[in-house]
């Protein structure tokens, strides 16, 4: 929920709904699973749109560093809704660091992507 009620309450929506077809009303662990995984909303509570821009920023850019107006074409998201709505959750969870040249992926994203970095040494080190 990124610590935004709004977005809390859109899930528990959602969640609330697939309870209803999938499980006569009732909302449990496994539902709340199986709701957010069709929604895409993973673990660490990325969306498919957070994930994108790791894996743009990983593999269209070697990890960083890029440029939010670079990131934004590459992406097709507005640079103004990846600066103000998706930014600052992924800097929030250590997954992008922003630098003066442009934003980078972390070890943690490699990580939570199961990706390998190609060069570790030019990764910054947040664990």
């Amino acid at each position: 929920s990124r610590g935004t009620p709004r977005i809390a309450n859109r899930l528990l929506k959602r969640i609330r709904d697939f309870a209803q077809v999938r499980s006569n009303g009732i909302i449990d662990l496994d539902i709340t699973r199986y709701g957010l995984n069709a929604l895409e909303v993973d673990e660490k509570g990325l969306d498919r749109v957070d994930r994108n821009l790791l894996y743009c920023i990983i593999n269209k850019f070697g990890g960083g560093p890029v440029g939010l107006e670079t990131l934004a074409a590459s992406t097709g998201e507005e640079a103004d809704t990846i600066e103000d709505v998706y930014e600052p959750f992924l800097m929030q969870l250590g997954f992008i660091q922003k630098t003066p040249r442009g934003r980078k992926a972390t070890n943690l994203a490699y990580r939570h992507l199961n990706i390998e970095p190609d060069h570790p040494e030019q990764i910054s080190i947040i664990d």
